[in-house]
C-alpha cells in the first residue's frame, strides 16, 4: 500500500505569532516554525499501515524553502521519501488554491491512500481533505479516531461529540485523523541520521502544469482587510454580591456582548 501523508509547516502555537504589515500574511521569517501537530498522528498511522501491509509512505508538503526543516523532521519518524512543492508564486495562497496544487501533485504520484491531520493549528479551517476529495473524485473519510484497512475496504470511526460514527469506503480515499487515533513515535537517533539521505523531490508550479496567475495572494479567494495586536490583559471586573450580584453579572456579560 502506497500512502501519501500531507504535512504542513506552521508557526509554533506556543510562541508569539504576527502578521506582516506589508501584505497581512503570516510573518514566517520571525516565527518559530514546527510541523503541524495533527500531522504527526497522520504520519504515525501511515507508518503503522505500511509496517503491517507493506508499501511506501511519502510525505507531501507545500511551502517555502524553509519547509525543508519540517520535511526532514517528518522523514526522521520513518517515512520513505518526500515531495516538496515550492514556488515563490505560492506566497499567500488560500485554501482552494492549496487544494489545487496538492491535487495536481497527487495526480503525479502513485498512491492508494492519502492521510492528513484533521486540521492545522494556523488556519483551523479543516477543509483540505474535502477539497482534495472533490478535486480527485475520491471518497473522504474525515475525523477518524480509528482506521481499519481490509484489502480495498477502508473503515473509520468518525469522532463526534456524542461518540462515533462508522464510515466505509472502497478504493482510493482521503482520510483525516484526530489526535485520538494513536500516539506518534519519537524520532530515534538512527531515524534522524537516515532522514538526511532520504530522497526529497522538489516541484515547482511549472512541474505541476499550474500557471502563477491561478495562485498566490493577488488571486486568493479570501483577504485580510485589517488586523491589530491582541490588547493587553486588563485587571478584570470584580462583582460584589450585595443581594444584586446576579443582576450585576448579567449586566456585565451584556456589556461585553456575551449574552
Amino acid at each position: 500500500m502506497n500512502i501519501v501523508v500531507l504535512v504542513k509547516q506552521v508557526p509554533d502555537s506556543g510562541s508569539e505569532r504576527a502578521l506582516r504589515d506589508s501584505d497581512k500574511t503570516v510573518d514566517r521569517e520571525s516565527a518559530s516554525l514546527v510541523i503541524n501537530e495533527m500531522d504527526e498522528y497522520a504520519i504515525e498511522e501511515a507508518l503503522q499501515l505500511r509496517d503491517a501491509q507493506g508499501g511506501e509512505v511519502t510525505i507531501l508538503t507545500m511551502g517555502p524553502d524553509r519547509a525543508t526543516e519540517t520535511i526532514r523532521k517528518a522523514l526522521s519518524m520513518g517515512p520513505d521519501r518526500a515531495v516538496h512543492i515550492s514556488d515563490e508564486a505560492l506566497h499567500g495562497a488560500c485554501a482552494p488554491q492549496t487544494s489545487l496544487v496538492l491535487a495536481k501533485a497527487l495526480e503525479q504520484l502513485e498512491w492508494d491512500l492519502v492521510i492528513s491531520g484533521a486540521e492545522s493549528t494556523d488556519g483551523r479551517v479543516s477543509v483540505m481533505p474535502a477539497m482534495l476529495a472533490e478535486r480527485l473524485n475520491v471518497p473522504q473519510l474525515t475525523g477518524a479516531r480509528k482506521l481499519t484497512v481490509d484489502g480495498a475496504k477502508l473503515t473509520i470511526e468518525r469522532q463526534t461529540e456524542d461518540g462515533y460514527e462508522i464510515v466505509e469506503a472502497e478504493g482510493k480515499a482521503i482520510v483525516s485523523v484526530w489526535d485520538t487515533i494513536n500516539e506518534p513515535r519519537y524520532p530515534s537517533f538512527k531515524g534522524i541520521m537516515q532522514a538526511k539521505s532520504k530522497p526529497v523531490e522538489t516541484k515547482s508550479l511549472a512541474d505541476l502544469g499550474i500557471s502563477p496567475d491561478e495562485v498566490g495572494l493577488a488571486n486568493a479567494t479570501s483577504e485580510v482587510l485589517e488586523f491589530s495586536p491582541r490588547p493587553p490583559k486588563g485587571a478584570g471586573v470584580k462583582v460584589t454580591d450585595e443581594g444584586d450580584g446576579a443582576q450585576k453579572l448579567v449586566e456585565f456579560l451584556a456589556s461585553q456582548k456575551i449574552v
